[in-house]
């Protein structure tokens, strides 16, 4: 009947068994995330938390929304209560690096720089400044947030904070002067 060796049949055969290893090659490289930052969209980092003992909220939040014409932050601390969400003014982004910076001003009006440094797989923001009442040096770091219905964590409290030496008095200073 049919002949298995006719060259018409082998050739569209090979060109299906194309097609299909084509077509499935597309699909795998379409189902890959890139890795790092995203030149366009919006991704949020946060360490927003629950204070285990007061009920309130703590940590912030960074908005960062690319654009093909430049990056626009929104940012939020908290104080007791999630601030109102502050546009950023200056925008730096460095992509090859992760270095970021951005300015925004308070309430007083007082301009304050924040700056940053996010992970080569753009899953990690570290802000640099003092956490832990001012005290600490001790980054923040805020994770990427992909599921926003997920309940907010316990709070994590501050380390103790290490004991200044007490300053010792010198002998002739807190002995008592000799009568005259």
């Amino acid at each position: 009947m049919y002949s298995y060796t006719s060259p018409r049949l082998a050739a569209l055969l090979a060109a299906l068994l194309l097609a299909g290893a084509t077509g499935a090659a597309v699909a795998a490289v379409k189902g890959k995330k890139p890795a790092g930052l995203e030149r366009y969209g919006v991704a949020v980092y946060s360490d927003l938390c629950l204070q285990k003992d007061s009920g309130e909220i703590g940590g912030q939040r960074v908005t960062l929304h690319r654009f093909a014409e430049a990056d626009s932050v929104i940012y939020e601390f908290t104080a007791g209560a999630l601030s109102w969400p502050i546009v950023a003014n200056d925008v730096n982004l460095d992509a090859a690096t992760g270095a970021f910076d951005f300015t925004i001003a308070g309430a007083d009006s007082e301009e304050r720089t924040i700056v940053g440094k996010f992970s080569k797989d753009g899953q990690t923001l570290t802000l640099e400044g003092d956490y832990c009442g001012g005290n600490v040096r001790m980054p923040m770091k805020l994770s990427r947030v992909r599921d926003f219905g997920r309940p907010l964590k316990n709070c994590t409290p501050c380390p103790p904070m290490p004991q200044a030496p007490a300053e010792t008095v010198p002998a002739e200073e807190s002995a008592p002067a000799p009568a005259a």
